[in-house]
């Protein structure tokens, strides 16, 4: 059940102030309620949306037994265990294009991967097997009984649920759907996400820099991350740093997606207006998260719609974006449960300089040794303001609250950048 924004309050261990990772997630979480609206596609359109059912199998899948190797169907009564046989060859079963008699004691049957298992056949020797001279084929003694063969509903049985709602569409699942002969599925409609930057201190590209101006870099990075979530993104530009102008695009934006997203305005400022905005507008806890980078992050709501205003440094919002959007999106657009990102251990190469307090996403590049062991080095400077270092880096150095500074050759949590949807 949702909680409302203002029950927050009550919480112990709420403060606005000073926010652990892991507990502002879990606040996060607790108030966001999935969209119902859905839509019908075809599978071709479906790839990298969200089921809005579940899909129940037509059949079994394989729909009959069958062999998993070229080679001869036979009967395991017509073998032995420590002798050859020679059998009778008096047909042939296809993919496509089955044995239509029945093999009888004393008999074989050529088949190919795919191909029916013959009526009295229960075990497939493998071609590499056999000796064949003409119509006759010599089996070596010591096979199995069944072997090579796929029974029908090996892979999916009749009326078991394929996929749960929730599921996201990739191609392996778009292939499974089709081999069902299902054509066209019910998905959640996508998930609307305006998003803004805010400062007079950005320009367009393709304007002149004027002194202490920067080109809008962040507009760039999250329409990129959000279209690699599957949602519909709403560039609205960047806003300058005047109330009316920023107070008139919360509107439109809060009207018109289910998300809005910002960069920049959250921070200690005289021209941070962003929050006295929001005060008016909605219901919106300021968080100082104990990270780095990112420390200011603002969530909550504004009408109908999810707001998150992320840091306006690059790095700062992008890592943001990855610890604490990422996972709300895909709540919001359908996915019960989101596959955090891939986590696993690995050996520093480099010291990481670090003060306790705070939980610090180091960005990282992750090889594997010829030995196997995995290793990760800092991509050097980390600045806030470094985007160069988002590049470079396969993944995020994880350095817990409690940790103070790592020397090289320590073992450390990173986690995985690369494959992200």
């Amino acid at each position: 059940m949702e909680k409302s924004l203002s029950s927050l309050a009550a919480d112990s261990d709420y403060d606005p102030n000073s926010m652990p990772v892991d507990k502002a997630r879990e606040y996060i979480r607790a108030f966001l309620t999935p969209l119902s609206a859905t839509e019908r596609l075809h599978i071709r359109a479906a790839l990298g949306r969200v089921l809005a059912q579940d899909i129940l199998s037509t059949m079994n899948v394989p729909l009959n037994d069958n062999s998993a190797m070229d080679g001869y169907a036979v009967r395991f009564a017509d073998l032995q265990s420590d002798a050859e046989v020679t059998l009778t060859v008096v047909g042939a079963s296809f993919a496509g294009k089955p044995f239509s008699g029945v093999a009888a004691p004393g008999h074989a049957v050529r088949i190919m991967t795919g191909g029916v298992l013959p009526a009295g056949c229960d075990t497939v020797v493998m071609q590499e097997r056999v000796t064949v001279s003409g119509d006759r084929v010599t089996i070596p003694g010591g096979q199995q009984k069944a072997q090579n063969v796929r029974y029908a509903g090996d892979d999916i049985k009749q009326d078991a649920v394929v996929f749960e709602r929730g599921q996201i569409l990739r191609p392996a699942e778009l292939g499974m759907i089709a081999s069902l002969g299902i054509g066209e599925i019910s998905v959640y409609r996508k998930l609307r996400v305006a998003f803004f930057s805010t400062g007079d201190e950005l320009a367009a590209i393709g304007q002149t820099l004027s002194t202490g101006q920067l080109y809008d870099s962040n507009r760039y990075t999250i329409h990129g991350m959000l279209t690699r979530l599957g949602v519909e993104p709403m560039d609205m530009g960047a806003i300058r740093d005047d109330p009316a102008a920023i107070e008139a695009a919360f509107i439109e934006a809060s009207r018109a997606a289910d998300v809005v997203i910002t960069s920049g305005g959250v921070s200690v400022g005289e021209a941070d207006f962003v929050k006295q905005i929001l005060q008016r507008l909605g219901e919106v806890l300021f968080w100082k998260i104990a990270m780095k980078p990112g420390r200011p992050l603002a969530y909550g709501k504004i009408g109908g719609a999810h707001f998150f205003g992320l840091p306006g440094n690059p790095v700062s919002a992008m890592v943001t974006f990855y610890q604490f959007v990422r996972e709300a999106l895909l709540i919001l657009a359908g996915v019960p449960d989101p596959r955090p990102l891939p986590m696993l251990k690995a050996v520093c190469t480099t010291p990481i300089k670090k003060a306790p307090g705070r939980t610090e996403f180091q960005r990282g590049i992750l090889a594997q040794e010829r030995d196997g062991q995995w290793t990760v080095r800092v991509t050097g400077n980390q600045g806030s303001a470094i985007l160069s270092s988002m590049s470079q880096a396969n993944c995020f150095i994880v350095l817990p609250d409690a940790q103070g500074n790592t020397p090289a050759g320590a073992t450390v949590d990173v986690e995985l950048l690369e494959g992200l949807i």
